[in-house]
């Protein structure tokens, strides 16, 4: 708690005491969302206390404070992966602080692999529900301050922030999936057979991070909203097919502008 303390405290000097409405978190490839933020403070990790460093291609590694869609929001362009031999409590430490800071909504994305067969690469899922095959961000002496030792997740993602959602994209012609995301540990891509086995147990996308973050961020009352971006399909195989880190960046990439527009709506509209 001292050091959630002293990092949201270094923060707010930073951001000359403002309050962000909303905390945003940027998954691979979709950082350009923070270009679009007005009047930007822009932090490295690196000069954060207690934050530790992004390692992956497509994670620029900076907070940002700002105004988008006329609201005050803070941004990490960039987040941490279990797979960079992090620790949960270092992966969620952010989502405490930002909270701190008093954040109450929560917008996630992701690059992730379709597992269900009708997506494509370049589709965006609202992700309505989700399996955690991480470990629990909350093992451990829990955090009365934020919240209680036995959290409800019966709905992870706020039922009014995914109707919004699908509300903006009927009016801005947005084509989007509603699904449930997956979290393995990577780093290396699941194998045909493991793919499959997701599939069968309920899965319809597949990735490596934002399921501690949204864990932590409903055990501290947050709205939680997920959007994953489609960057590979990841059910149709052949001799030749191979995953391909880069690809995935680049899919990412394409797809960042129409969930740029997304999240500048949702960001907008929500009360």
């Amino acid at each position: 708690m001292d050091s959630l303390k002293s990092t949201a405290a270094f923060i707010f000097r930073a951001i000359g005491g403002e309050i962000p409405e909303t905390a945003v978190i940027l998954g691979s490839g979709l950082g350009s969302l923070a270009e679009k933020i007005e009047s930007p403070v822009v932090m490295p990790y690196n000069e954060i206390p207690h934050f530790v460093h992004s390692t992956v291609e497509g994670h620029k590694g900076n907070l940002i404070f700002g105004l988008l869609g006329g609201k005050k929001i803070l941004a990490m362009q960039g987040r941490f992966h279990y797979y960079e031999g992090y620790g949960m409590q270092e992966i969620t430490f952010p989502v405490r602080v930002m909270h701190l800071l008093g954040a109450r909504t929560l917008l996630v994305s992701n690059a992730a692999g379709g597992v269900n067969e009708t997506y494509k690469t370049g589709d965006l899922m609202l992700i309505r529900d989700h399996i955690n095959l991480l470990p629990n961000p909350l093992i451990g002496q829990n955090m009365d301050a934020f919240g209680p030792r036995f959290p409800d997740m019966t709905h992870p993602y706020d039922l009014s922030l995914i109707r919004l959602a699908e509300n903006i994209a009927v009016e801005r012609n947005i084509s989007l999936r509603k699904g449930v995301y997956l979290a393995g540990s990577g780093p290396s891509y699941e194998t045909p057979a493991e793919y499959r086995y997701f599939r069968l147990i309920g899965a319809d996308a597949v990735g490596m991070s934002t399921t501690p973050e949204v864990i932590v961020a409903r055990h501290c009352g947050m709205r939680v909203l997920g959007v994953s971006v489609i960057t590979n399909e990841a059910h149709h195989f052949t001799d030749d097919f191979v995953n391909d880190g880069a690809d995935v960046i680049k899919a990412a990439g394409r797809a960042a502008a129409v969930m740029t527009l997304l999240f500048e709506e949702m960001i907008r509209k929500n009360q």
